[in-house]
């Protein structure tokens, strides 16, 4: 049975769209340039920090975010970010008795954001505040312990087969995976997608998928 339910961050309960078009207008590009580059990058199985190097080959992530800070345009997001299927999809779950979490490759300020949306959820776990980001197999050591010890009773949910579903599966997690946000549409792996529990296309089909899991494996 599945006793406990995490959930990737960014393109699975938080839509990045608003944010990959400041970081298009903090860069001086056209937003749909920005966005096929993006795009292409996606589809030859790149790093998703390689779309900036494009347009500046001496790019740096972590001097551009306190570049960004510094002048009143720092990397954030709130309520009006989440897809509008998430929170009811959270307290859907929580409602069955699941333990529902948040684990996902965030940078620091993001864990603060997300607690102070107070969704419904028990846990709240990114790669900043663990020291470890996926895919490692220790990310989901992290998510293990967190969801109660028993890989085999987890189910992880996120939107990218190489980042999300392989290595939850690797780690002895069921996976699901959704299809949104530009990995969701462009990264397929068929031999990952064969090993998910799930396949959806939005969080409002998550719930029932898994009463009705729960009530055929009691």
């Amino acid at each position: 049975m599945i006793d406990a339910v995490f959930f990737d961050i960014g393109g699975t309960i938080l839509d990045e769209s608003r944010e990959f078009q400041a970081w298009a207008d903090w860069l001086g590009v056209p937003r749909h340039t920005f966005s096929a580059v993006f795009g292409a990058a996606i589809a030859r199985g790149s790093d998703w920090q390689e779309p900036f190097r494009v347009f500046r080959p001496d790019f740096d992530l972590a001097a551009e975010l306190e570049r960004r800070a510094a002048a009143g345009e720092p990397e954030s997001f709130g309520e009006e970010d989440l897809y509008p299927d998430a929170r009811s999809c959270l307290a859907a779950l929580r409602d069955q008795g699941l333990l529902v979490g948040l684990a996902g490759n965030q940078p620091a300020h993001a864990e603060a954001i997300l607690r102070a949306l107070d969704l419904p959820v028990d846990v709240i776990g990114t790669s900043d505040g663990w020291g470890v980001a996926k895919p490692s197999p220790a990310f989901f050591e992290h998510v293990v312990r967190e969801g109660g010890g028993d890989a085999s009773s987890i189910l992880y949910v996120g939107d990218r087969a190489d980042n999300d579903a392989r290595p939850a599966v690797a780690a002895g997690l069921k996976a699901c995976l959704i299809r949104r946000s530009p990995w969701g549409y462009l990264l397929d792996i068929p031999a990952v997608s064969e090993q998910c529990l799930f396949r959806i296309d939005s969080l409002d089909e998550l719930p029932s998928l898994v009463a009705k899991h729960n009530a055929a494996s009691a």
